[in-house]
Order: C-alpha cells, then structure tokens, then sequence
C-alpha cells in the first residue's frame, strides 16, 4: 500500500501567530538594546530558526548579543503563555481541511521552526494533536531551508519523498521541500506573496483550505 504523507508548515499556514511572533520579537530586542525591526521585516523571517531569524533580523549585532536575543524572545514567548496572552488562531477551514485529508489516507506532519513546546501547545489548544504522525521541529534540525526536518518526517512516517508534499507560506518551505525531493504546494494566507513561492518553485498554489483538498486527491 502506497503511504501518502502531507507535511504542513505551522506559522502562516496552520496558524496566524504573526501578532505574538511580533510582539515577542519587539521585547527582545528592546531586552538588548537593539532597535526593534519593523514588523514586515518580523514577518518576512517568520519560519526560520530562531537564531538564523534574529541573525537575519540584526546582522550587526555580534553574536553574544544576538543568542541573548533569542533567549530574550524565548522569555518573552513563556510568559505570554503562562498569563494566558498568546492568541494563534487557526486559519479558517484549517479543521475541515485536515480532517478530509485524513479521511482520504492522508498521514500528516508538521515541520516548523517553533520548538518542540510550542508547536506541542499551538497543536493541543487546538486540539489537533491526534491528526499528526510526525513533528519535526527546529530543536531538533538545522533551519529550514534545510532538508532535514522533511527527511526526518519521510523518516518516521515511512512514506517515499515521490508520494509526499510539503505544504507551506513562505519561500524556506518550498526551498526545503526542493532539497528534499518533495512536491511543494504553496498556500496564499501566508507571509510571502504568491509571486515569492512560485519563485522558489511551488508546483501549485491553494488559495483556500479547501484548495488543497483538490489538490491532494
């Protein structure tokens, strides 16, 4: 039996978390004495490994200051989550879509560039948990637009790079769905524009969650 494996981006595509991402972003650098980036810029890294995103966000911050960043964001982020402030919704029909596609034979994963805390919460307050096989998350593998979070989820879900797709907003997603020999599907309520992904070389683009239900057949 052929295993069919969709893999999903979490930010920008599963969730709209670009308020959180933002203001989290904003208390770090302010924690270092950074000038905070604009938040299109914020939104533009959003996907990225936290290190590789505040390197990107401030390449003239020497690299103490960049890590103290990070640890600054991951603080803010705790806090937000323990007073009950962190607000990820889910895109509309992001529900439906995922319960259709498993009642297709779909296997699904995940491969984002939060921690494994925060895709384990984002997933459970939703309660989306049981609809995934495999998390890959940036804990546990180089920054997209590196491979190894896929090869991992083809890994664990057993299923071959040809009968697989990568799902995703941003550019770092159909990179790295290229890198891994993977069919990448791009979707248009991201954070980079359509002309981006297919730049990057998306094989289609879902407008809607109910795009890719067609597109997955």
């Amino acid at each position: 039996m052929t295993l069919r494996l969709a893999v999903f981006d979490c930010d920008g595509t599963l969730v709209d978390g670009q308020a959180d991402i933002c203001a989290a972003m904003e208390l770090a650098f302010a924690a270092v004495g950074l000038t905070a980036p604009d938040r299109h810029d914020i939104r533009r890294i959003v996907g990225l490994s936290l290190p590789q995103a505040i390197r990107f966000l401030a390449p003239e911050a020497d690299h103490d200051r960049q890590m103290a960043a990070a640890e600054a964001y991951k603080g803010a982020f705790r806090a937000a989550r323990a007073e009950g402030r962190l607000a990820e919704p889910l895109f509309p029909g992001i529900a439906d879509m995922l319960d259709q596609l498993r009642g297709a034979g779909w296997l699904l994963g995940v491969a984002t560039g939060k921690s494994d805390r925060g895709l384990f919460h984002c997933l459970a307050e939703h309660g989306l948990s049981q609809h995934f096989l495999t998390l890959q998350t940036a804990d546990r593998h180089p920054s997209k637009p590196h491979p190894a979070m896929l090869i991992a989820a083809l890994e664990e879900a057993g299923a071959l790079s040809r009968d697989s797709v990568m799902i995703g907003d941003t550019a770092f997603d159909i990179e790295m769905a290229r890198a891994a020999g993977v069919r990448a599907i791009g979707v248009a309520w991201g954070y980079h524009t359509t002309e981006e992904l297919r730049k990057a070389g998306a094989a289609a683009i879902a407008r809607t969650p109910a795009d890719l239900v067609a597109l997955l057949p």
